[in-house]
């Protein structure tokens, strides 16, 4: 299973970086969680600096994708060269974002007709996008899921290993990040908050999943 997270130039650190830590808390054979990004290398809104392993050719033949926000998000949407380049299919992926990464999707024509989750500030840019903002941090349908938050990304880490691997192996994960005495409080929040959106069949039953 790979796990791709979109993460451009001027990347919310708390998108890319909470989504890492907490899908890393599977511990699978072939589970995999990178970043992907079109260039070797990008730089947190913030000043941070890393580099970067997959590609976006890589990310878009992964299992799942999710997509992060940050400040340069209307310039990637306007990028004609990158936009190009995700090739993301809900029908063999598992597919999130979270704030103006919900803006991705909806250029992207992802979300078509289906509400959806951002912040405040994208809010706007989504509506002329044509696609309903939800007033809530998390709504799924399908394989497709938004969120609305920084820390939000909690929900969309939660909501793919939930799917992926189970509800038990969310609330793990979800557990062991989750702050002492208020671990139990968190868990049952975020299942809260996923569970409605998860299918009622055995997770990935439908996906290719590798």
């Amino acid at each position: 299973m790979h796990i791709a997270i979109l993460t451009f130039d001027g990347f919310n650190e708390l998108d890319s970086f909470i989504a890492l830590g907490i899908l890393n808390r599977v511990k699978k054979p072939g589970w995999r969680v990178t970043l992907a990004a079109p260039t070797p290398s990008v730089t947190s809104m913030n000043g941070v600096t890393v580099q970067i392993g997959t590609s976006l050719a890589d990310a878009c033949a992964a299992d799942a994708v999710l997509v992060g926000s940050g400040m340069c998000t209307r310039e990637i949407a306007a990028d004609a060269a990158v936009m190009s380049a995700l090739r993301l299919d809900a029908s063999r992926q598992l597919i999130g974002a979270q704030c103006s990464g919900t803006l991705l999707l909806a250029k992207l024509g992802l979300l078509g007709t289906v509400p959806a989750c951002t912040d405040l500030t994208t809010k706007p840019w989504v509506q002329e996008a044509g696609v309903q903002v939800l007033e809530q941090p998390f709504f799924a349908q399908g394989n497709v899921a938004t969120a609305g938050g920084c820390l939000s990304s909690t929900y969309l880490a939660a909501w793919l290993i939930a799917r992926a691997e189970g509800v038990e192996a969310a609330a793990a994960a979800i557990y062991y990040v989750a702050p002492v005495g208020e671990k139990d409080e968190w868990v049952a929040r975020t299942l809260r908050n996923i569970t409605p959106y998860l299918p009622t069949t055995a997770p990935a039953a439908h996906l290719a999943v590798t």
